[in-house]
This record gives C-alpha cells, sequence and structure tokens, in this order.
C-alpha cells in the first residue's frame, strides 16, 4: 500500500471518529434534555443559545464548542466532563 493510501485511509478514520462523537454528544443532549421534560426551545433560553443551535447540535449538523457545551452542561446543572461523557452512548 502506497504510503498516500494509507494517509488517505488514516484521514477518513479521523473523520468518522469526529463525525460519531458529534453525533454521540448529539443523542446525549437530546436524551438529558428529554429527561428533564425540556423543549429544544427551554434548553436554548437556559443555554442562552437559539433553537436553531441546539436542533442542529442533537442532529451533528454542527459540531458545538467547548463554550456552547459548558453553556449546555450548565443549564442541565451537570458538569462539562459529565455532559461529554459519551462512553455509554450507542449509535
Amino acid at each position: 500500500m502506497s504510503i498516500f493510501c494509507q494517509l488517505y485511509s488514516i484521514v477518513v478514520e479521523m473523520k468518522t471518529n469526529v463525525e460519531n462523537i458529534n453525533i454521540k454528544i448529539g443523542l446525549k443532549i437530546r436524551l438529558e434534555r428529554t429527561k428533564r421534560k425540556l423543549s429544544q426551545e427551554k434548553l436554548a433560553e437556559l443555554s442562552d443559545l437559539s433553537k436553531v443551535s441546539i436542533g442542529a447540535i442533537e442532529r451533528a449538523e454542527w459540531s458545538p464548542t467547548i463554550e456552547t457545551l459548558a453553556k449546555i452542561a450548565n443549564a442541565f446543572e451537570i458538569s462539562l466532563p459529565e455532559l461529554i461523557d459519551v462512553s455509554k452512548v450507542e449509535i
């Protein structure tokens, strides 16, 4: 296998891992939100974000920044590490 093919495989795998993380974080946020019986609109209000942003994060259409994740964690009254721990989230 050429070095180019090896590098391409690594890049594809890294991209897939990032996409999976975004999917898992989105699912975790949706699970936490529904567990607390919050609408996307209410979570947006509590986290000082827009409803569009919350929806895009939950659908993994947007990669949230650490600041955004911290705002969401604060709205849920949980720690940031607890929010981003997606080790038990299955896709």
